[in-house]
C-alpha cells in the first residue's frame, strides 16, 4: 500500500458537522481509523506514521497548523483519520528544604516542559527517564529532591 499523504487539517472529531460525518461512516460500511501520535511529536510537521489499521501516512502540515487531540486529516464517503494524542508520562518531584529554587533553575535551563501539582514539579519525559534521573542525582542525593514518581 502506498503512503497517503496527509497535508492539512480538515477540522476536528468535536465539530458538530464532522462528528456526525464520522459517526455516519462508522454506521454505512466505511472506517475511521485512528493515528496515535505523541505527545512529544505534535510540534513536528513532518514525519512518516501509521494508523491502527496500519495504513502508512506521511504526515506534511504547513508552519502554521499545529497538531491537535482530534485532527481530522483525512476524509471520504468510505474511509477517515483521525489523530489521538497517546497518554504523557511525567516524572513527580517534590522539592525538599531549599531544593525548590535549585530545582526550578535546573528544569529552566534544560528547557524542560513542567507543570505543578500540589507541592510537587511534574516534568514531562520526552527523554528516557534514566537521563532526567542523572540530571536529578546531585540534587536528590543532596536531599534537596525527592523523585515521587
Amino acid at each position: 500500500m502506498s503512503e497517503l499523504l496527509l497535508d492539512q487539517i480538515l477540522g476536528n472529531r468535536n465539530d458538530p458537522d464532522l462528528a456526525k460525518k464520522l459517526h455516519d461512516l462508522g454506521h454505512h460500511g466505511g472506517h475511521v481509523e485512528t493515528l496515535v501520535v505523541s505527545a512529544e511529536d505534535l510540534p513536528r510537521r513532518r514525519f512518516h506514521a501509521q494508523t491502527d489499521h496500519g495504513t502508512p501516512c506521511f504526515i506534511a502540515l504547513p508552519r502554521d497548523v499545529s497538531l491537535v487531540d482530534g485532527a481530522v486529516l483525512y476524509l471520504t464517503h468510505h474511509h477517515a483519520i483521525v489523530l489521538k494524542v497517546g497518554a504523557q508520562d511525567w516524572l513527580k518531584l517534590q522539592p525538599l528544604n531549599n531544593g525548590a529554587l535549585e530545582l526550578g533553575h535546573l528544569a529552566g535551563n534544560l528547557h524542560w516542559r513542567v507543570r505543578f501539582e500540589e507541592d510537587c514539579l511534574l516534568v514531562a519525559v520526552d527523554h528516557p527517564r534514566e537521563t532526567y534521573l542523572a540530571r536529578l542525582h546531585e540534587l536528590e542525593h543532596a536531599g534537596k529532591v525527592k523523585v515521587v514518581a
